[in-house]
């Protein structure tokens, strides 16, 4: 991870008289979507990027030891040895950024790993997941016991409630109070964006948020209707932009909800390279959260070596 986010005093003058021109970032949402993209050997070397972006997650009610375990062993070796080894990238070190579990299974995530001898760090979603709206003290004991387990980095979730009612020295102090909470582990803060109402909304969420000292902010916990999207997400990368340009403070940026397929993650990687430039795309500033993208990928770079399109009963499962 970089650096820790200080955080900075809430100034909400910065925020009182912002106005999100919609119509504008839905056309350069609409620029990025049209785009063609990379193809042959640049389109192989995009998606073996991407796979070092992505927190391998699984959010499941029915998770169990095993079900972590090989998630885990999936994350240290996402793309089959023979398919890198065509690629002369089998001595590269390629994993996944990190994996992301529920709190009760965070002891699971870090014994498999550590057994496989591997440091990939352990993400674990927490205070209330995914609505946010439990009691703040058990929010926050929520996190500490996350840490003590073992996550290096907490995903946490805010009350939608306090965007939606404009009660942003309320949301600003809530975060900082998670941040303690997370101690020496990164904060990836969740704005839920699907059921914030407005870009406007999102915009000020996200300012808050960094003010606050979250190390990321993420678009969506993947549960809401609405997850990440191109608009949301040109506003997010904005609000990153202004808040590095006046506190000189790079916050990295995690989109998570709907990015299934290989053509998704390449889009993902264009939008931050031009947005924010070529220093966001590195597993340190930016995440892509998913469960289903690692294995599309693989099928992609499978096809790519081979000319043909494996079922996906010949690869490994993510």
């Amino acid at each position: 991870m970089s650096a820790r986010n200080p955080g900075t005093e809430l100034d909400l003058s910065w925020i009182s008289k912002v106005q999100v021109n919609q119509p504008a970032v839905l056309r350069r949402a609409e620029q990025i979507q049209a785009r063609r993209t990379v193809k042959k050997e640049w389109q192989a070397a995009w998606l073996l990027k991407a796979v070092t972006f992505i927190d391998l997650t699984t959010l499941s009610g029915d998770d169990t030891y095993s079900n972590v375990k090989r998630l885990c062993y999936k994350a240290k070796y996402p793309i089959r040895e023979d398919l890198l080894k065509a690629l002369n990238m089998h001595d590269k070190g390629i994993t996944t950024a990190a994996v992301c579990v529920y709190p009760a299974r965070v002891s699971d995530a870090v014994k498999a790993l550590k057994a496989s001898g591997c440091d990939i760090p352990v993400a674990s979603v927490a205070t209330g997941f995914p609505s946010g709206q439990t009691h703040l003290k058990t929010r926050l004991e929520e996190i500490k016991l996350a840490v003590e387990d073992g996550a290096t980095e907490i995903d946490v979730v805010i009350n939608r409630t306090l965007v939606l009612t404009g009660q942003w020295e309320a949301l600003y102090d809530e975060i900082r109070q998670f941040r303690k909470a997370c101690g020496t582990a990164h904060l990836k803060t969740i704005l839920a964006t699907g059921e914030l109402g407005s870009l406007t909304n999102v915009y000020k969420a996200s300012m808050i948020a960094m003010m606050a000292g979250s190390d990321f902010i993420k678009t969506s916990t993947g549960k809401e209707t609405v997850n990440a999207t191109f608009p949301v997400a040109i506003v997010m990368l904005r609000a990153i932009r202004d808040f590095f340009w006046k506190t000189g403070n790079k916050i990295g940026f995690k989109p998570a909800g709907g990015i299934r397929t290989a053509k998704d993650s390449l889009a993902w990687l264009s939008l931050v390279k031009e947005e924010l430039g070529d220093e966001w795309l590195k597993p340190e500033l930016f995440r892509i959260g998913a469960s289903a993208l690692l294995l599309d990928i693989e099928r992609q770079i499978y096809h790519h070596v081979t000319g043909r399109y494996a079922a996906y009963r010949d690869l490994p499962m993510s």
